[in-house]
């Protein structure tokens, strides 16, 4: 479907058909203090992750990562399919909705770091053990949770991006969109963090708006190929779409949600400084395998990169002996796209989970 086309769908076919519309304002935010580090002040400080707990006596958990731009919410669908059988914690990730950041955006945010946040929740909640479950950004946490702590996170699903290894040499966002044209986007994100934030800032709403697209209401196929700007893509559009896989409801939510920060501490996972950080503090560990059961799930149209390609150019599953790959239609959402799609694959994948733990695992699982 063209994008012109697309400007012209109402609204009541925008939002996910045979799927009862998830309520985000029905869940309780908690949230507990953690200890960071602000590398520019070389202090550590406190901040604030918020969280849902959903189903708390369950016997077993998943906690949820989200990756950019979004928030705890966009687990709604996984939540609703899965609430009855498993404690759900969904965060906010530092610098995201009501998770508060250490002033430093450019170097105190790793993936190291986030994973710590992580532990810090679970140790708050009274979770000794987990599955990690990610999406974009957040299913690199997950990886990089997985990798440094194999005594919590006993299996993970990955969601869209492959397992993007440090076992090469650090690649820049330069480099990498000289690759992936659509990666261009990151060079500004990268380079001109403040001014991207600004631009980001201007307009929430159309700034969630021309990110949050799917395959029928996709985004001007220049998008995302400026190094110089974010939006200028959408600067012949009158008004962007609804996000297609939200209710009204749930987009002003968000909105709301983005409203309480900003983008201002959001461009972490962009930034030069949380890259190779990330990058350098898994070389000097020397380990870059994950050896717990892994769900890899890859959609076939997302703008942003041919993940199928990425993840065998990167021969990422040399490296996850447990590796599950499953690929589906949608373009970079398509848990959100296509929840029904994606919570079969995880359904089924759970349900042989416990078949494919080795005995040590086993253990973690049944300690839940």
């Amino acid at each position: 479907m063209h994008w012109s086309t697309c400007l012209a769908l109402p609204f009541s076919l925008s939002f996910v058909a045979g799927v009862s519309a998830f309520n985000p304002r029905a869940y309780a935010i908690q949230s507990t203090s953690c200890k960071a580090v602000d590398r520019a002040l070389n202090e550590e400080v406190n901040i604030t992750i918020d969280y849902v707990d959903v189903n708390p006596t369950a016997e077993k958990s998943i906690i949820m990562v989200h990756g950019w731009p979004s928030l705890w919410s966009s687990w709604g669908y996984q939540i609703d399919e899965f609430k009855d059988e498993y404690r759900m914690i969904a965060i906010d990730v530092r610098g995201f909705g009501g998770s508060t950041h250490p002033a430093d955006v450019q170097s105190s945010s790793t993936l190291a770091d986030i994973t710590g946040d992580l532990t810090c929740v679970l140790e708050h909640v009274g979770i000794e053990t987990t599955i990690c479950l990610g999406h974009d950004w957040g299913a690199e946490v997950c990886y990089e949770a997985a990798r440094r702590r194999p005594d919590i996170f006993y299996a993970l699903v990955g969601v869209t991006v492959p397992y993007l290894h440090a076992a090469g040499p650090f690649a820049d966002s330069s480099q990498l969109s000289a690759v992936m044209p659509k990666l261009a986007y990151q060079v500004f994100f990268e380079n001109r963090t403040a001014e991207a934030v600004a631009e980001l800032n201007k307009d929430v709403r159309k700034s969630l708006r021309a990110t949050l697209r799917t395959v029928n209401s996709a985004p001007p196929d220049s998008f995302l190929t400026s190094t110089s700007s974010y939006l200028t893509a959408y600067d012949n559009v009158t008004e962007i779409p609804s996000i297609p896989f939200f209710t009204s409801d749930d987009e002003d939510y968000f909105v709301e949600r983005f409203s309480m920060q900003k983008f201002d501490h959001t461009l972490i996972f962009y930034t030069r400084g949380n890259r190779y950080g990330a990058w350098q503090s898994t070389q000097a560990q020397g380990n870059y395998t994950i050896p717990q059961p892994v769900l890899s799930v890859l959609p076939l149209h997302d703008p942003v990169a041919v993940w199928v390609f990425a993840a065998n150019y990167l021969k990422s599953a040399a490296f996850l002996p447990q590796l599950t790959t499953k690929t589906m239609e949608g373009a970079h959402w398509p848990h959100l796209e296509y929840p029904q799609v994606f919570n079969g694959i995880l359904r089924a994948w759970l349900e042989t989970l416990e078949h494919s733990l080795t005995p040590a695992q086993r253990v973690f699982s049944d300690e839940l």
